[in-house]
């Protein structure tokens, strides 16, 4: 498979993971450096990043669906200075490009992480998770556009290292989101992320999640992932990551005939680690194939 171009980083193929669903630290303790050998991803995108360590949602945190997760995590992670003294060390031996994702409740929040990471060279570039109501506001910063352009004029004079701006699902227009993104100088933009959902527990019949709701991924989100990546793609002209439920070689190339330029996987990587090789590999062999020897959509099981 040729090299893709991303925001300036070359990459070996076009498929990365989705920030959070892959532990890379852990995952080498298991595999050792076995696992540099054969990462599965062109790119590692760190779970989020905020100013202080968080320690996430009381459990339980998981519940498994006929067609993938609902996760309620709530975003644990060390804090900057935290990230910073244990986690980048050991990131920066990865052998792709490292993209850092962070979050703030406030765009000074925000500011602050950036310049911080600018200062690193070992990221390469920023993932701005929007999802976030902002504390000043009120408004979620990726549900509104006036608020994502806010947020991208406040912090893209801050660093020269590509911005990634990942779109939160649940705004009532994402393609004008993107839109806004692209204006106030995002680099790309990155979706979908998670819609909100529920379980309860079978025996008491209340919210089975310690933090009441969730996020749904997996297949179930796949069909409404691809027809968020194409209403985007046909408004803006910066790269797109596509994500949502891409468990195949095939599903990876949906994202990328919609308009994606890369496709992130999820969760299809707790239940197989190196589901990303796998998938990059199925793809290749896919574009290799004759377009007239390619199943229908229509045939698809």
């Amino acid at each position: 498979m040729s090299t893709v171009d991303f925001c300036g980083l070359t990459l070996a193929h076009p498929i990365v993971n989705g920030s959070g669903t892959f532990d890379a630290i852990a995952a080498r303790r298991a595999f050792g450096d076995a696992l540099l050998e054969r990462f599965p991803f062109a790119a590692f995108v760190s779970k989020t990043v905020t100013l202080a360590p968080r320690e996430g949602n009381p459990p339980p945190r998981l519940w498994e669906l006929p067609g993938g997760l609902i996760n309620s995590i709530g975003l644990p992670n060390k804090g900057l200075g935290g990230y910073l003294a244990h986690d980048l060390p050991q990131l920066a031996e990865l052998p792709v490009p490292l993209v850092v994702n962070v979050m703030g409740f406030t765009r000074e929040e925000v500011a602050r992480l950036v310049e911080a990471f600018d200062a690193r060279e070992e990221v390469a570039a920023l993932e701005l998770n929007v999802s976030c109501p902002n504390v000043e506001t009120g408004l979620v910063m990726g549900a509104d556009p006036a608020e994502t352009a806010g947020l991208l004029e406040h912090v893209r004079p801050l660093t020269r290292k590509p911005l990634i701006v990942k779109l939160t699902p649940n705004a009532s227009d994402p393609p004008a989101v993107a839109a806004a993104a692209q204006e106030a100088g995002a680099d790309a933009v990155s979706l979908i992320n998670t819609l909100k959902g529920m379980a309860l527990d079978p025996r008491t019949r209340e919210p089975w999640l310690g933090g009441r709701t969730g996020g749904v991924s997996g297949a179930a989100v796949r069909a409404i992932a691809l027809a968020q990546v194409h209403a985007v793609a046909e408004r803006v002209t910066i790269p797109i990551v596509g994500m949502g439920g891409v468990q195949r070689g095939r599903d990876a190339r949906d994202l990328l005939d919609a308009g994606a330029t890369l496709v992130a996987v999820g969760t299809e990587s707790f239940r197989e680690p190196l589901a990303g090789a796998r998938i990059a590999a199925e793809l290749a062999r896919l574009r290799q194939q004759p377009e007239r020897d390619r199943a229908p959509a229509t045939a698809r099981p």
